[in-house]
């Protein structure tokens, strides 16, 4: 190649760059706001519709897919990272289906050593304690996750501020069970979904007391705001499970509004708020339910309600 030869190249590689440098306008109107349409593989300009280039390449795949479960089994990729897992997801899993790739059984003497492959796959992803106990204290977030019927959002924010608590060493000296309680709970809180912790202590291996003790020694040391749970968030689910009318629903929540404009709300619980706020809103739309009833499902004392009640009535100057 001549000296010539490579100077011209040089030079048209630097025009080219040059091109590339400078924003695209639309030849029609002048705009730059140009809108590329990934289905059709045009740019188009957004002020007067003008077609500027078409027959652009798709980065995508070459399969289309509708609804999620078609993307899931078409995508040649692994799943994303998550923290819920101790390895954020990214080792393999031996699957526990004894069946080879055309789905066929296999033979006795392969199931021995596919058993004796999970055995040793399961022993080597966990390599020191501290991987054992964060192991364990996931899938204990996982559990208790899926038993109070949370979202999968809820679980990744526990896992993120369990994984905070053990870099700031706030385990030691507390129990596993305990600290990755009063995560979920306090990610129950920041996503806003809330639990009680009558609730949680009922799927949890630990006490009420050790959860809201371990529960606020966390949130201070991580510096986790926490704004109060507002008792109207727990009215919908509580109506649903005591079969209350729409009705109900927005009357309580009007009763709540009005009340906790006076200042009754300071200091109560809100799970206790909420369900003597149902009550008298049950008892004003003729849906009556009895203070048993709605204990019940609010996980509180009828002797609370009861308080909550006469409050709430005296303060709407209604005569019961």
């Amino acid at each position: 190649m001549t000296r010539s030869t490579r100077q011209r190249e040089r030079e048209s590689e630097t025009e080219t760059d040059a091109e590339e440098e400078v924003v695209q306008q639309c030849p029609e109107c002048g705009s730059e706001e140009l809108v590329k349409d990934a289905d059709r593989g045009e740019l188009v300009c957004d002020e007067c519709g003008l077609v500027v280039e078409e027959g652009n390449i798709d980065p995508g795949p070459e399969w289309r897919a509708f609804n999620h479960q078609e993307r899931q089994e078409k995508s040649r990729v692994g799943a994303p990272t998550t923290k819920t897992m101790h390895d954020k997801g990214l080792t393999t899993t031996i699957d526990w289906k004894d069946k080879d790739a055309y789905g066929r059984s296999i033979s006795s003497k392969k199931r021995s050593q596919m058993h004796r492959l999970r055995k040793w796959q399961e022993r080597i992803r966990t390599k020191d304690a501290g991987e054992r106990n964060l192991q364990f204290a996931l899938s204990e977030i996982d559990r208790m996750a899926s038993a109070l019927g949370v979202p999968r959002s809820v679980r990744e924010v526990a896992s993120v501020i369990y994984r905070r608590a053990l870099d700031d060493d706030l385990i030691r000296g507390r129990s596993i069970e305990g600290v990755a309680t009063s995560a979920l709970y306090a990610a129950c809180r920041k996503e806003g979904i809330p639990r009680s912790l009558e609730e949680i202590s009922d799927v949890s291996r630990v006490e009420r007391k050790e959860i809201g003790r371990t529960y606020r020694y966390i949130s201070q040391e991580l510096g986790l705001e926490m704004e109060p749970v507002d008792p109207k968030k727990y009215v919908p689910r509580f109506c649903s499970e005591l079969d209350l009318s729409e009705e109900v629903q927005t009357k309580a929540n009007e009763i709540i509004e009005e009340t906790a404009e006076q200042g009754l709300l300071s200091g109560k619980s809100p799970t206790g708020y909420a369900a003597a706020a149902i009550y008298a809103a049950s008892l004003l739309c003729n849906e009556k339910k009895t203070q048993r009833e709605v204990a019940d499902v609010a996980q509180v004392t009828e002797v609370t309600i009861r308080n909550r009640y006469q409050e709430q009535i005296e303060a709407m100057g209604i005569h019961s």
